[in-house]
């Protein structure tokens, strides 16, 4: 089977190359039709040099035809020592092939060199200046994450979470990271927006719903107690919950703050240090994460952000069109107005580079000599020939012109002697 596909343009190349051998075969005819019509003539005139130019012009002819032929074939079948030079010698020629791309392109210091004239960090900001070039970088981002979105099933999210996900955080001790993370954000008081935030809606919630609480309270009432007296005690202590609330919220320093945050910071260090709650807690882990509803509800998880993106990705008015256009453009006029931004990227880029050329240079020339070893012999010759024979007859016709230029001085020194 052939391992050289023939392509739309081989037809063209192949007119090219049968236009270029019948001029030189015509070259060489019209030589010979000279030199025969002059050989009887008399050699001590005019006749004499054209006799011997197109005597040169057949010897150069002949000469660089067996040059150029003896490249691919045999010339006229005969089997002449070091003729057929590329089907015999295909699999060395890939080889040193091979070794000229290495040691010659395939180097860290050439690669750096070239990224570093490239100036692509340059340019990429540049490009990423048009408000067009940012439109078309999205819409690639679009296309090239829906194909990936597409592909990956909800039985596929299923199984990786089911045969992966789990097993694994289910086998990692997890109390010690949530600890030290828990311990983290005391420390930090980043938690103190989410506590604001836990106190503003519940008291939006009492505002709104004062039955709700007078229900609640009125229930742990005494049944002895007058109507009268309920209504009062409930009134007071819906009024002091709310003041107590919004006390809690205004100052960041409330004693029930405080105990609150000793509460976690006593949480943190007995996940980190108390083996009793680690081992709870990791009980607890194991339980949540090897119920049977896990799985399913992760998938129905991915589901929900699949269909959020895809929507969003549809909708160039949409949060995701506009913070990407925005990172973008951040992106952009940074790479072209911050030299340590182009620096950066320029030195991760020539570090990816140079890895890849250290590590995979060698496996990379590698196919050179690779793909020409599977190639039949007798076709590689012709296809490169297809390629490069056109040019090649350029040296049959110089052949037939410097060999009649040739014959022609031979003549004059001859008739000077």
């Amino acid at each position: 089977m052939s391992l050289m596909a023939p392509t739309p343009a081989d037809e063209q190349r192949r007119r090219g190359l049968r236009r270029m051998r019948t001029l030189a075969v015509s070259l060489l005819i019209l030589a010979a039709v000279i030199f025969l019509a002059t050989l009887r003539l008399r050699h001590d005139g005019i006749w004499g040099f054209v006799n011997a130019g197109a005597e040169g012009a057949m010897v150069g002819a002949l000469a660089d035809w067996f040059a150029v032929t003896a490249l691919f074939r045999h010339p006229l079948g005969l089997p002449i020592p070091h003729t057929a030079i590329i089907p015999k010698r295909k699999n060395e020629i890939g080889r040193n092939l091979q070794s000229f791309v290495t040691e010659n392109f395939l180097t860290e210091e050439i690669a750096r060199e070239r990224l570093a004239a490239a100036r692509v960090a340059d340019r990429i900001g540049t490009w990423l200046g048009d408000p067009g070039n940012r439109h078309r970088a999205m819409v690639e981002v679009v296309r090239v994450s829906r194909a990936g979105l597409g592909r990956l099933s909800d039985d596929e999210v299923q199984a990786l979470v089911r045969d992966f996900l789990l097993p694994r955080l289910v086998n990692e001790p997890i109390s010690p990271i949530a600890g030290t993370l828990l311990e983290g954000i005391i420390d930090e008081q980043t938690h103190k927006g989410l506590v604001d935030l836990g106190l503003e809606e519940l008291r939006s919630w009492l505002t709104e719903n004062p039955g709700t609480f007078a229900a609640v309270v009125g229930e742990r009432a005494p049944w002895w107690s007058p109507p009268w007296v309920d209504d009062k005690v409930i009134n007071w202590s819906y009024s002091q919950v709310l003041t107590w609330l919004q006390e809690i919220h205004d100052d960041h320093h409330h004693p029930a703050r405080r105990a609150l945050d000793d509460l976690l910071r006593r949480l943190a260090d007995d996940l980190q240090h108390d083996e009793e709650v680690k081992e709870r807690a990791e009980s607890l882990k194991e339980r949540l994460l090897t119920h049977p509803q896990v799985p399913h509800t992760a998938v129905g998880l991915w589901q929900s952000f699949k269909a959020s993106l895809l929507a969003a990705m549809d909708d160039e008015e949409s949060y995701f069109w506009v913070r990407g256009q925005e990172l973008l453009e951040h992106a952009g006029r940074h790479l072209r107005e911050d030299p340590a931004w182009r620096d950066r990227l320029e030195a991760r880029m020539g570090e990816a580079v140079t890895f890849f050329v250290n590590t995979y240079g060698d496996e990379l020339a590698e196919v050179i000599s690779i793909t020409v070893d599977r190639w039949d012999g007798k076709e590689a010759a012709e296809r490169i020939e297809l390629h490069v024979g056109r040019d090649l007859q350029f040296i049959r016709i110089n052949g037939t012109i410097v060999g009649a230029l040739a014959g022609v001085a031979i003549h004059a020194v001859a008739t000077l002697v």
